[in-house]
């Protein structure tokens, strides 16, 4: 079974690709969101040329193949276009066989906890607790991840003091009962993030994501050796080397790859499976309601070293105006603070037909 054709629909933030195949069978994936317009480029330039004609079912030798004939480009957005490939590939193979893609990877579709995870520093600590315990009482979360220092800040917080504030302010509206979590996004040097660190010790946190700059891995294992809560990190690394160095070296106490940013669910079982061997729990980055949820919401229901959640954006219209009218039914109905893996063939969803009416179209097809 051959790859005949690579179609892409696009806008400037989201990416939807469909293979088909010679036999007519068809499955649906997604590029990583934010310019996915020029991701998309690099799948019809960079992607198509080797899998058209390509084994439809043998996922592993194209996703190893594409960055050996595309090594002088070993970037980022090669592999968020070899995502949108590998992501259709495996909704294809879960069609053909009647199963979803958590039933291919030997899981159960079923209920699955979620934390609510807050997207906003702009926001004041009395408002994002305010709107954390709302969220719980509507939804039943019990867990939930809000934002302390600044995006790549050098120490500098959003505003003075906030990060102090806002930690305890959120466990006290939230209670001693509530799992909480913190993202950093590379705010810190090491010695900042070990004080940070100690105050979220004191109140109760389980998570320090990202403390120090993604890229310096020493300094985020300096963090992770002085402090007792899980220290966690890897969403923006998409080099599996790095992945092994990571691992190894036992920078992180939670590895969180994104299934988007790192090249596709392939990849990710790979990181997964190298986090497995080490002992150490995987809870995947997935910050917003497109198809990398879903994805991730398969993913961890199958493999051995889940973590406790899955990561499950509380933003809507205002902060992600795209993220709307993606799919025919949202498969991200929160019930007692859980999501349910879809159970049909595949991701088990169906692209919204207008959306993709309104959407830029390209095609590569096989000669």
């Amino acid at each position: 079974m051959k790859i005949a054709s690579l179609e892409t629909f696009c806008t400037e933030f989201v990416g939807f690709v469909r293979v088909r195949t010679d036999e007519g069978a068809e499955g649906w994936g997604q590029v990583s969101t934010y310019n996915a317009d020029i991701t998309v480029l690099i799948v019809h330039r960079q992607i198509a040329p080797w899998a058209l004609g390509a084994d439809a079912l043998d996922i592993d030798s194209l996703v190893d193949l594409i960055p050996e004939r595309e090594h002088k480009f070993p970037g980022s957005y090669l592999r968020r276009a070899i995502a949108g490939l590998d992501t259709a590939l495996w909704d294809l193979r879960g069609k053909l066989e009647g199963k979803s893609v958590c039933e291919l990877l030997g899981g159960t579709p079923r209920p699955i906890r979620v934390y609510a995870s807050s997207m906003k520093r702009d926001i004041t600590p009395e408002d994002e607790a305010e709107r954390l315990v709302r969220l719980r009482d509507e939804f039943g979360y019990d867990a939930f991840k809000f934002r302390v220092a600044s995006e790549c800040g050098h120490d500098v917080d959003e505003w003075p003091g906030r990060s102090e504030a806002i930690v305890p302010a959120v466990r006290k509206a939230l209670g001693d009962d509530a799992t909480l979590l913190v993202d950093a996004n590379s705010g810190y040097s090491p010695d900042r993030a070990i004080e940070i660190g100690r105050m979220l010790e004191d109140n109760g946190v389980r998570h320090f994501e990202e403390p120090c700059p993604y890229w310096e891995l020493d300094q985020t294992r300096q963090v992770t050796d002085a402090l007792d809560l899980d220290v966690t990190g890897g969403e923006q690394d998409c080099d599996l080397t790095i992945w092994r160095r990571m691992v190894d070296m036992r920078a992180v106490d939670v590895v969180q790859p994104d299934v988007c940013y790192l090249g596709g669910l392939t990849r990710t079982l790979r990181v997964a499976k190298m986090a497995a061997d080490a002992s150490l729990p995987c809870t995947p980055h997935c910050a917003n309601l497109s198809m990398v949820t879903l994805f991730t919401m398969h993913l961890m229901g199958a493999i051995p070293n889940a973590g406790s959640y899955v990561e499950f954006s509380i933003e809507g219209p205002d902060y992600y105006p795209w993220q709307d009218g993606l799919f025919r039914q949202s498969p991200f109905a929160i019930a007692d603070g859980k999501v349910t893996i879809p159970d049909g063939p595949g991701w088990g969803v169906e692209i919204d037909p207008g959306w993709l009416a309104e959407a830029q179209h390209q095609i590569s097809e096989l000669d």
